[in-house]
């Protein structure tokens, strides 16, 4: 008789301990999946934050560049007095490509030199 007690109350701890193990794991699955969701929020709102910037960015950008082409303009009409337009039109684009063709290779020496030292 002692022996079916014994068997009886193991076949119960094992349902007990299947039981155990079963919740477990579920409450593990839920756990992971919460800690996905607030990293998705996170995500979320460091994205709205980041758009926000990028549009202060691209809109202060456009601004300097319509300030940079006025100033252009008025570097051209300043040299209409000592020359004829086109020539101070075209020494003003040949200064300003040629600035930009410097700019342009230090930083692409710099980028060169750091994609192979990383």
């Amino acid at each position: 008789m002692n022996s079916n007690v014994t068997d009886k109350g193991t076949t119960t701890q094992r349902d007990t301990l299947s039981e155990l193990l079963g919740q477990l794991a579920n409450n593990s699955a839920d756990v992971v999946h919460d800690e996905i969701e607030l990293v998705i929020q996170g995500i979320r709102e460091k994205a709205t934050a980041g758009r926000s910037g990028v549009v202060t960015v691209v809109t202060g950008a456009a601004i300097g560049f319509a300030a940079f082409l006025s100033l252009c303009a008025a570097l051209i009409i300043g040299l209409s007095a000592y020359m004829a337009p086109a020539m101070a039109a075209l020494v003003t684009g040949a200064t300003l490509a040629l600035i930009g063709s410097v700019i342009a290779f230090i930083g692409y020496r710099q980028l060169k030199k750091s994609i192979r030292n990383p």
